[in-house]
């Protein structure tokens, strides 16, 4: 009991100091109000436990480094969930201590409640405009793979392929983006229409880069073809992940319509490229 009480009392203390960090660091002061909150609640929760330990303990040094980080890299929302499912936390028995400690089935329902419903206030650019990432992310692994699966069938030369898809690429990108403008801009949301065009610009780009470096870097189009649709899993993948731990859905159900829908398309399109090579006697 002693040992999950210091434990519990670790995570809060390196909770508060993450908080704290992250606070001094945001520009916006809404979330900047918001992550000061939590902190002193991280506090308020440390010194409870505290009072049965009947000892300070100090915080993660290297928990503190690694979670600031990962917020700041890649959004505070996806950072600071990730932090609250940590390692850490998972071994913390709640209910096994609030046998004996009440407080601490109250600390446990602060966790889940009052300090979730704070970080789900907090406004960032990436989750507010994560429609528009998910448009240039999915539009450009199912286009861009279809063209080149088809395109490798069709050509069978790394050189045509990857030019190809880099100006497909490009097109597309452009294209997806004034689409995205023009529709925010239809729908009144002027102000939001140049960053959600942005945004998915800037996603299918990033697509589009590592679909086509494969076809610069191997020899055989069909392993370069290969490689382009691991990569294209890899993608889903990561972004899945993202978005299943920042909006708390679910990973499986995303991830398996993403992949499922950028493999009939490619198949679809290797078919077609094949058709094409056969019946119009393309040979380069």
């Amino acid at each position: 009991m002693r040992d999950q009480i210091i434990k519990a009392q670790r995570a809060e203390i390196t909770e508060h100091h993450i908080y704290k960090r992250l606070a001094k660091q945001t520009k916006k002061e809404a979330n900047k109000e918001i992550l000061n909150r939590i902190a002193d609640d991280e506090l308020r929760h440390y010194n409870i436990w505290k009072k049965f330990s009947k000892r300070e303990v100090a915080p993660s040094r290297w928990d503190i480094k690694k979670y600031y980080w990962i917020a700041r890299i890649f959004g505070l929302t996806f950072g600071l969930k990730i932090m609250e499912q940590g390692e850490e936390r998972a071994q913390i028995n709640y209910g096994e201590i609030g046998k004996e400690i009440p407080e601490a089935l109250q600390i446990s329902q602060d966790e889940n409640n009052h300090e979730n419903e704070l970080i789900a206030m907090i406004d960032e650019d990436q989750l507010k405009y994560i429609g528009s990432i998910v448009l240039g992310l999915n539009d450009a692994l199912v286009e861009i793979l279809g063209t080149l699966a088809g395109l490798t069938f069709a050509l069978q030369n790394n050189k045509l392929v990857a030019l190809a898809g880099i100006i497909t690429g490009i097109a597309g990108a452009l294209s997806m983006s004034s689409s995205e403008y023009l529709s925010n801009k239809s729908e009144g949301n002027e102000e939001g229409a140049v960053k959600s065009a942005i945004f998915t610009g800037i996603a299918y780009v990033f697509a589009v880069i590592f679909l086509v470096v494969p076809y610069f870097v191997f020899t055989s189009p069909f392993v370069s073809l290969a490689v382009a649709v691991f990569n294209s899993v890899f993608i889903v993948f990561l972004f899945t992940f993202y978005i299943s731990v920042a909006n708390e859905q679910s990973f499986r159900k995303r991830f398996t319509e993403m992949v499922a829908l950028s493999t009939i398309v490619g198949l679809i399109s290797f078919g077609l490229g094949y058709l094409a090579r056969i019946i119009f006697g393309i040979e380069v």
